[in-house]
C-alpha cells in the first residue's frame, strides 16, 4: 500500500492531478465540552473534522491532518478552502464517499453544500443483492463488513487503532494513523468499481438510481440531519404534565370500575386480559398470532361493539381504556419519546431519516420517528404544535398533491384519470363524497370540518383499489382507521364504483400481476427492483400479498423516485440559498425552516424543483401544494 501524509494544498493537488474520480473520508473528534458525551464524534454539532483522506487508485491514498493535537497539521483555512473549491464544488468531479450523509453534515457545518457528483457506496451496497432475492439491509452495509465480505480484506477497527483515545489524540505522523485514515478512502474507491461492475453486469438501472437518485438524496439527508427539527420545549413540558394528570385520573377511574385490576402502562397486562376473558367471561373475538386472546386496539373495539348489544353496562370500561391508551401513547411516544432524543447542543431533534429503509424506496424515520405525528382529530394535546419555528422564522411545507394516484394514472393510462389530472381535477375528493355521502363541494373544501381526516380515508380507499385490496380488507381499513361501519356488500360497491369509473385500472392490474409472476420481480419505471419470490406460491395468503406488492411497488416506488429527484434539484440550488433549511421529510412532503421575509422566494424555488417533469416519459402534471405557519400544527395554505 502507498499511503502518505499531505500537509498542504500543493501535496493534495499533486496527488489528485487530473483524476476525474476520487474517494474521500473524514475522521472526526469531539469538541472539548462534549468529550464525555456518548457518540459525540458522530455529531457535527459536537465535533469537528480531525482530518481527511483521499484515494485515486487502488492501494494508494493521502491523509490530510487538520486538527490533531499531536504531530503536524495542514493549515486549516487554506487547505479546507482549496478542498472545498477544487473538490467539493467541482461539478465535473465524481467523489466517492461511504455514507455521504455523514460527511455532508460536517461539510454543511462549514458552509459547504457539495456540488460535485457524489457517489454513495453505502447506497450502492443497499442496491445490490445479498442473496438471489434479498437486497442488503443498512446493517449489512458498514464499510468494514463490506470489505471483509466482498474484497476479502480486513480493515483495522477504530478501537484497535485509537486504544480508547479520540482520533485527534493520535500522532498525525504515525503510519498507523495514516494507514487507518487512508484505508477508508482506498476501499471505498475499490467498492465503487466493484459495485459498478456488478450493476453493469446484473442491474444497470440500479447504477443509474445510485448515481442520479440515491446519492444526491444522501446529501439532502445529511443537510436535514444537521439542521434538525426545532421544538417548543416549554409547550412540551406543559403538555407532558397535563397528559400525566389525565393518565393518573383515568387509571384511578379504571381501577374503581375493575375492582383494582392492574392494567399497566398500556392496558395489555395478563391481569387485564384475565379480567376480560375469565372474570367477565367475554367472548374471544380476536386472537394473537400465537392464538391467545388479543387485547390490542382492534380487539377492544370488537369487544366494545359486542358489549353494546349484549353487556351495555361494560361499555364505559372500554371507553376509558381507549382514552387511557390514547393518552399513554401520546405521552410516551410524542412527549417523553421525543424529549429522549433532544440534542443538548441544539435543543432540537435530529432524527435518522433513512431513504432506503423500505423495499419501495420510501423513507423511514427513527430516533425519533417524526413521520407518524398524529393529526388533530385523534390528538387532544396538539403534538404537531411542538414543532415550532424559532423567532424570525416560519415553517414552510410543500406536499405533492395526489402523487401516487398521478403515478397510477401514468401507469394504467386510464383516459378518465389522465383527463382529470390534466384538467386539475381531484380524484380523492370524488371518493370522499361517495364514502361519506356528502356533496362534492364539501369534500373539496379544505376549510370543512374533518377535511384532512376524511380525505385520508378516501386515499385509503383509492389506494386500496389500486393496490388490489379485497372488500374485507377495505371494510377493516374503514372500520379501524375511520370508525366507519360498512358492510361487505357496501365495500364491494365502493370498489366496483371506483373500478367502473376507471376502466384502464383493472386491465393494468391484470397485466402487472401476470408479468410479475413470469419475472419473479417488479420494477419502478426507473428500474428500482423488488423481488417477489411468493408471487407463484401455492399458499393463497402469501401469493395475494405478493400480488398486492406487485401493484403498489411501481406506484409507491416511482412516487418515491420523483420526490428524491426533486431533492437532488433542491441540493443544486441550495448553494445560493443557504438561508433555506430543509428539516424534515414526511411521505410526499418536504418541510423547511425559512426566514419570515423569504417565504415567497422559498416556495417558488421548491415548487419549481418539485413540479418539474420527473423524467422524459412522465406526462401527468405534478403539483406541490405549499403551506406556511409558525408551527407544524398551524400550517395554512399559501
Amino acid at each position: 500500500m502507498d499511503y502518505k501524509l499531505a500537509l498542504n494544498k500543493e501535496d493534495i493537488a499533486k496527488y489528485i492531478e487530473n483524476s476525474k474520480i476520487l474517494a474521500l473520508d473524514i475522521e472526526t473528534s469531539p469538541l472539548p465540552k462534549y468529550r464525555n458525551d456518548e457518540k459525540s464524534a458522530l455529531d457535527a454539532h459536537k465535533s469537528t473534522i480531525t482530518g481527511m483522506s483521499f484515494s485515486v487508485s487502488k492501494g494508494s491514498g493521502i491523509y490530510v491532518p487538520l486538527h490533531h493535537k499531536v504531530g503536524l497539521n495542514a493549515d486549516f483555512v487554506e487547505t479546507w478552502g482549496w478542498i472545498k473549491q477544487n473538490i467539493l464544488m467541482n461539478e465535473n468531479l465524481t467523489v466517492v464517499i461511504h455514507n455521504a450523509a455523514f460527511e455532508t453534515m460536517f461539510f454543511y457545518a462549514l458552509g459547504c453544500i457539495p456540488q460535485c457528483k457524489i457517489y454513495d457506496t453505502m447506497a450502492a451496497a443497499q442496491m445490490t443483492l445479498k442473496t438471489k432475492t434479498e437486497f442488503r439491509e443498512l446493517s449489512d452495509c458498514g464499510l468494514k463488513n463490506l470489505v471483509q465480505e466482498l474484497i476479502k480484506d480486513k480493515l483495522p477497527k477504530f478501537e484497535e487503532v485509537t486504544n480508547g483515545m479520540f482520533f485527534d489524540k493520535l500522532n498525525s505522523e504515525d503510519f498507523e494513523t495514516i494507514r487507518y485514515a487512508c484505508a477508508d478512502s482506498d476501499y471505498a474507491l475499490q467498492l465503487y468499481y466493484l459495485f459498478n461492475k456488478w450493476f453493469d453486469e446484473n442491474m444497470p438501472k440500479h447504477r443509474f438510481i445510485v448515481e442520479q437518485i440515491e446519492s444526491p438524496t444522501a446529501v439532502y439527508v445529511g443537510i436535514m440531519k444537521y439542521n434538525g427539527v426545532p421544538l417548543d420545549l416549554d409547550l412540551m413540558h406543559e403538555k407532558g404534565l397535563e397528559a400525566g394528570l389525565q393518565i393518573d385520573q383515568l387509571k384511578e377511574d379504571i381501577a374503581i370500575m375493575t375492582d383494582g385490576i392492574d392494567v399497566g402502562a398500556n392496558a395489555n397486562t395478563k391481569a387485564f386480559k384475565d379480567y376480560l376473558y375469565r372474570t367477565l367471561g367475554l367472548p374471544v373475538l380476536k386472537t394473537t398470532e400465537k392464538f391467545s386472546e388479543a387485547v390490542d386496539d382492534e380487539a377492544l373495539i370488537l369487544l366494545s361493539e359486542w358489549c353494546e348489544q349484549n353487556r351495555p353496562d361494560l361499555v364505559p370500561i372500554f371507553q376509558m381504556i381507549t382514552e387511557y391508551r390514547k393518552w399513554n401513547k401520546l405521552k410516551s411516544t410524542y412527549i417523553d419519546g421525543y424529549l429522549k432524543f433532544l440534542n443538548i447542543a441544539t435543543n432540537r431533534i435530529h432524527p435518522d431519516l433513512m431513504p432506503l429503509a423500505t423495499e419501495t424506496g420510501r423513507f423511514a424515520s427513527r430516533n425519533a420517528n417524526l413521520q407518524n405525528t398524529p393529526r388533530k382529530d385523534n390528538d387532544p394535546i396538539g403534538i404537531r404544535k411542538f414543532i415550532a419555528a424559532p423567532k424570525g422564522k416560519v415553517l414552510v411545507s410543500l406536499d405533492f398533491s395526489q402523487i401516487e394516484l398521478r403515478v397510477g394514472a401514468f401507469y394504467c393510462r386510464d383516459e378518465k384519470m389522465l383527463e382529470t389530472y390534466r384538467n386539475n381535477g381531484d380524484i380523492h375528493a370524488k371518493t370522499t363524497s361517495v364514502i361519506f355521502n356528502i356533496p362534492f363541494s364539501e369534500a373539496i373544501d379544505k376549510g370543512a370540518d374533518h377535511y384532512k381526516e376524511r380525505r385520508t380515508i378516501a386515499k385509503n380507499c383509492n389506494f386500496g383499489v389500486f393496490y388490489g385490496l379485497f372488500p374485507k380488507g377495505l371494510q377493516r381499513t374503514l372500520k379501524f382507521k375511520a370508525g366507519l361501519n360498512k358492510s361487505i356488500d357496501e365495500c364491494c360497491e365502493i370498489i366496483s364504483k371506483l373500478k367502473a369509473g376507471y376502466k384502464g385500472l383493472e386491465k393494468w392490474q391484470r397485466k402487472v400481476k401476470k408479468q410479475a409472476a413470469e419475472d419473479g420481480y417488479i420494477e419502478t419505471y426507473l428500474g428500482r427492483r423488488r423481488h417477489l419470490p411468493n408471487i407463484t406460491s401455492a399458499n393463497w395468503k402469501k401469493r395475494s400479498f405478493a400480488q398486492r406488492c406487485a401493484l403498489n411497488t411501481p406506484i409507491q416506488g416511482t412516487a418515491a423516485d420523483i420526490l428524491k429527484l426533486a431533492m437532488g434539484r433542491i441540493v443544486k440550488g441550495l448553494k445560493d440559498k443557504i438561508w433555506l433549511r430543509p428539516i424534515l421529510q414526511i411521505h410526499d412532503e418536504l418541510v423547511f425552516e425559512v426566514p419570515e421575509d423569504k417565504v415567497n422566494e422559498a416556495v417558488n424555488f421548491v415548487k419549481e424543483c418539485m413540479e418539474q417533469q420527473a423524467f422524459e416519459a412522465f406526462d401527468v402534471p405534478i403539483i406541490a401544494e405549499a403551506e406556511v405557519g409558525k408551527t407544524f400544527g398551524t400550517l395554512h395554505e399559501i
